[in-house]
C-alpha cells in the first residue's frame, strides 16, 4: 500500500551551521560509519567535499557565487555552479549526486593551482577524486548506476532518477505505439444515489494535445468499470443516451474543433474509444473529453466485517506527458480518512482490483502523492485541462450533483509510466447504526 514514499534517510549527529552569504559550509558534519558500498560511497563524498573546500577556500572570490568562481578560474559557469552545489550538500551522498564527473573536476583543480592554492591541498583534492572515479569504475559500473542507488538514499537524487528514467520511457513507447498526449487527464465524481443505498459514479477523461507520429496507427483509449456486480448496469452519455456503439460520449464545447469522431466499442466491462480521424503530424492533434454516467454503480454501506475498500483509478493507457487524475466525493462519503495511493504495473495481470491482495506485489514504489484540494467547485481548477472548471459545473449542474458538497482530491505526474495505474483508496460505510 503506497500512501506515501518511505526513502531510508542517513542521520546527521552533528548540527551544520552555514553563516549567511556562505558559499559552503564552515562545519562539517560527523557522520555515522556505514556498512559496505553504502560506506564506501559515504566515505568518497566526504573526502570529495572535505578536499574541494580546502581548494575553493582558497580561490579568491570563492565564496561569492559561480560566477565569480567561474571567472577567476577559467572555466564555465555551469561547472562552478555544480562545484558549490555540492558543497553546499548536507550530507556526503548529497555530494556524490550534485558533483561533475572526474575530468571536469580535475579542469577546476588545475586551474586552481595557477591562483596560488596550496599544491598539498590540491593533491589531497585529486586522490578523492581519483577514489570517485575508481569507484565508479570498479564497483558500480558507471554515473548511470550509481544514481540508481544514490535514489534510494537522497530524496533530491530519488525525484532527479524517476523524472529522467519516465521521460525516457515516454520517448519510446510514444514511438512505438506510433501516438501520444500532452495531457492525460480523469476525474471521478462519486455522488450519493436517489435511492439512498447506491453511489452514481461519472467519469470524465481529457486527452489534451493527442496526436498519431506516423500514418495507419489505431489510436484508442479505454475505459474499464471494476465493480462487483455488473447485473442490470449500463453506461450513459451525459445527454442520458446508452452508450452501445452509436452514441457518442464526447462533451463537443470542451473538445477542439472540428469535434473528434470516435467509435465507441464496449467489450464487458470495458468500453474502447477508436479514433476515426487519420491525420497525424503535430499540425493534427486534438482535444478530447468524454462523459460517462453510471448511475447505482456501487454500493453505498459495505459492512466492516467484509474488509473492503472503495476506490477509483486512472489507467494510463496512451504515452503521454502528464498525468491529472482527480476524485471528486460528495461530503457525505468516504469522509473517515484521507484517501491512499497505490500505483500498480497492469502490464502482466491487468488492471489491478485494490481489495485482491494477491496485487500488492505489483505496486509500483514512486515518488507520488495525493493533494487534497478542499470543497467546492471553485477550488477544482487546473493548469493543463482547458476550461476544467466550467466543464464540471456544467456536468454537476446537467446530473443535478450540488457541486458545492464535493471535496477534491488530486494526483500529478510528469511522464507517467505507460501501463501503470493509479489508484486512490478510501474507507467504506457502514449502515448508520451498526
Amino acid at each position: 500500500m503506497i500512501e506515501c514514499v518511505r526513502i531510508s534517510e542517513i542521520c546527521q549527529k552533528t548540527l551544520l551551521i552555514v553563516p549567511p552569504f556562505a558559499s559552503h559550509p564552515i562545519m562539517t558534519p560527523a557522520q555515522p560509519t556505514l556498512p559496505g558500498l553504502e560506506g564506501r560511497i559515504s566515505a568518497t563524498g566526504q573526502q570529495l567535499r572535505d578536499g574541494l573546500n580546502r581548494v575553493i577556500d582558497q580561490v579568491p572570490g570563492g565564496d561569492s557565487g559561480p560566477q565569480r568562481l567561474a571567472k577567476e578560474l577559467g572555466i564555465d559557469k555551469v561547472l562552478a555552479s555544480r562545484i558549490l552545489k555540492a558543497l553546499r550538500a548536507t550530507d556526503p551522498m548529497s555530494v556524490i549526486h550534485r558533483v561533475p564527473g572526474p575530468e571536469p573536476m580535475r579542469r577546476l583543480l588545475k586551474a586552481s593551482g595557477k591562483l596560488g592554492v596550496d599544491t598539498a591541498d590540491i593533491a589531497s583534492a585529486l586522490a578523492a577524486v581519483d577514489q570517485y572515479e575508481s569507484l565508479i569504475r570498479t564497483e558500480i559500473g558507471d554515473r548511470s548506476a550509481l544514481e540508481a542507488i544514490l535514489s534510494a538514499w537522497v530524496p533530491e537524487a530519488r525525484r532527479e532518477f524517476e523524472l529522467r528514467r519516465k521521460q525516457a520511457a515516454f520517448r519510446a513507447m510514444s514511438q512505438l505505439k506510433g501516438c501520444q498526449a500532452e495531457v492525460y487527464a480523469e476525474v471521478a465524481i462519486f455522488s450519493p444515489n436517489e435511492d439512498g443505498e447506491t453511489i452514481d459514479i461519472v467519469w470524465i477523461k481529457a486527452v489534451i494535445g493527442l496526436q498519431r507520429l506516423r500514418p495507419g496507427v489505431r489510436v484508442k483509449f479505454t475505459s474499464r468499470r471494476q465493480v462487483e456486480d455488473q447485473i442490470g448496469r449500463r453506461t450513459y452519455a451525459l445527454c442520458g443516451d446508452p452508450v452501445d456503439g452509436v452514441s457518442s460520449t464526447t462533451l463537443p464545447g470542451y473538445c477542439s474543433t472540428p469535434t473528434p469522431v470516435l467509435d465507441a466499442q464496449p467489450a464487458g466491462e470495458m468500453m474502447h474509444y477508436l479514433l476515426k480521424e487519420d491525420s497525424f503530424g503535430a499540425n493534427s492533434s486534438v482535444d478530447l473529453v468524454t462523459c460517462e454516467v453510471n448511475r447505482g454503480e456501487i454500493a453505498r454501506y459495505i459492512p466492516g466485517n467484509r474488509n473492503r475498500k472503495a476506490w477509483a483509478s486512472s489507467d494510463l493507457n496512451i504515452p503521454s506527458q502528464k498525468m491529472h487524475f482527480d476524485v471528486l466525493v460528495h461530503r457525505d462519503l468516504y469522509n473517515q480518512a484521507f484517501p491512499m495511493l497505490r500505483v500498480y504495473d497492469t502490464t502482466i495481470n491487468g488492471q489491478a482490483d485494490i481489495n485482491d491482495p494477491t496485487r500488492d506485489i505489483d505496486q509500483f514504489d514512486l515518488l507520488e502523492n495525493i493533494e487534497g484540494l478542499g470543497e467546492g467547485l471553485g477550488r477544482f481548477g487546473s493548469s493543463c485541462v482547458p476550461r476544467y472548471r466550467a466543464m464540471l459545473d456544467e456536468v454537476c449542474r446537467t446530473l443535478g450533483f450540488d457541486g458545492d458538497a464535493l471535496r477534491g482530491y488530486r494526483c500529478t505526474s510528469d511522464y507517467p509510466i505507460y501501463g501503470s495505474q493509479y489508484a486512490m483508496v478510501f474507507p467504506t460505510q457502514e449502515r448508520p447504526g451498526n
